[in-house]
């Protein structure tokens, strides 16, 4: 279990853009409206014959069109996810006026996260080399379905010379690659371009998680992603995510950056081999806060991880109440909005608190009507106005990987 040394309000990283591809929202303001508005984007599971799937719901990204945004060349050499992650990097870039920022090169990082990488495009190329022999396999295979790809090519597109990195552990390497991110910016960065996506639903990227046992087989999309419900069953895959840019206080403040939509102000990160996930969740989120310098009094929500498992669902509600009392803080997971985005959804979580931030507002667990009891959680069941300074973001992965940050105005 690690953590980094404790961090001051004035050093604390600040976000000055966000780029958002979420199932119920194309562009920041879009996502956000749907998500206050609690408009779902989960779905009946499309693209392939689902026939044989025990699946049937999914978040997909509808009317995504990355064309208009990037060049055939690039299009060509990429799979769905680092599309769109390009897309959502170049809307945060626009969105913290990064073209009159005037970094050098050399001063820019990008640390992304992924949890599957480049399925579709590798189930692609796989196929046609099965059936129509090596010639037909594109010379992009090598490098369009692997997890740096991402990080690569954002690289690459904006001429960002700095420190690159891709941070693997599913849902809390989102939040891993903000720490890595601000790992770089106290080794002198100026700017850090960072989040995840994630486009996990193409027939052999579902093929892979079934196995686990912990996708919803419900049917009916209202019902089938219903986190610390008394019927939940299981969570919801989908595609999205969101990135950032992430700069030194000092160097936003220098150059006048439009946003400050929040800071980093905490983070740490641990591994729960099985049968330690609350103990180890429990360690990890106290040294979060310590990270940020802040005892559990001054938090004021907690966006969960939620991943409508009892069992894990017990251990995450366990940890909070005991932290904070029972129903002693406000807790959320707009993700039943989206399904479970991976590497993808703990950024949208940031995103989604960035937001919730600036705007003191709440977003809602949507489609949650009969929270369980036993889980003595102030669960957040519509959209709900709030005095916002600090913000827990709770992420864990499967095979054990967990990681929570600490966000403040």
């Amino acid at each position: 279990m690690s953590t980094s040394t404790v961090d001051t309000t004035d050093d604390a990283p600040v976000f000055t853009g966000i780029g958002v591809v979420a199932p119920n929202g194309t562009g920041t303001e879009d996502y956000w409206r749907a998500t206050l508005d609690g408009r779902s984007g989960l779905g009946p599971l499309t693209g392939f014959d689902t026939d044989g799937y025990d699946l049937h719901v999914a978040g997909h990204v509808t009317g995504f069109d990355a064309a208009p945004h990037l060049p055939a060349r690039v299009l060509a050499e990429t799979d769905r996810w680092t599309r769109m992650g390009l897309v959502a990097a170049e809307w945060a870039l626009a969105d913290a006026d990064a073209g009159a920022a005037g970094w050098d090169p050399y001063e820019v990082a990008v640390m992304t996260a992924s949890s599957s990488g480049g399925n579709e495009l590798g189930q692609r190329e796989i196929q046609k080399l099965w059936h129509q022999g090596p010639g037909q396999v594109s010379v992009y295979q090598s490098i369009g379905w692997f997890y740096a790809a991402t990080t690569g090519q954002a690289s690459i597109r904006h001429g960002f010379k700095g420190s690159c990195s891709v941070l693997v552990a599913e849902q809390a390497g989102g939040l891993d690659a903000l720490a890595q991110a601000r790992r770089a910016l106290r080794e002198g960065h100026r700017a850090v371009l960072t989040g995840g996506t994630e486009a996990p639903l193409s027939p052999y990227a579902v093929t892979c998680q079934l196995p686990a046992g912990t996708l919803s087989p419900v049917r009916d999309p209202a019902r089938a992603y219903l986190p610390f419900d008394e019927r939940a069953a299981g969570w919801v895959p989908g595609e999205g995510g969101a990135m950032f840019v992430l700069e030194h206080p000092r160097a936003a403040g220098e150059r006048g950056a439009p946003h400050r939509y929040g800071r980093l102000t905490g983070h740490a990160a641990g591994f729960a081999p099985a049968g330690a996930g609350r103990r180890v969740l429990d360690r990890v989120v106290r040294l979060a806060l310590d990270d940020a310098g802040l005892p559990p009094a001054h938090v004021d929500a907690v966006f969960a991880d939620a991943s409508a498992r009892p069992g894990a669902d017990a251990d995450e509600s366990r940890v909070l109440a005991d932290l904070f009392g029972p129903h002693g803080v406000p807790v959320t997971a707009p993700k039943t909005l989206t399904g479970r985005l991976y590497a993808g959804g703990a950024a949208l979580d940031v995103a989604a608190a960035l937001l919730a931030l600036r705007d003191q507002v709440l977003p809602p667990t949507a489609g949650v009507l009969r929270p369980a009891a036993h889980h003595r959680l102030d669960l957040v069941l519509r959209t709900r106005p709030a005095r916002l300074r600090n913000v827990l973001v709770l992420a864990r992965g499967e095979g054990g990987f967990v990681s929570v940050c600490v966000l403040s105005r």
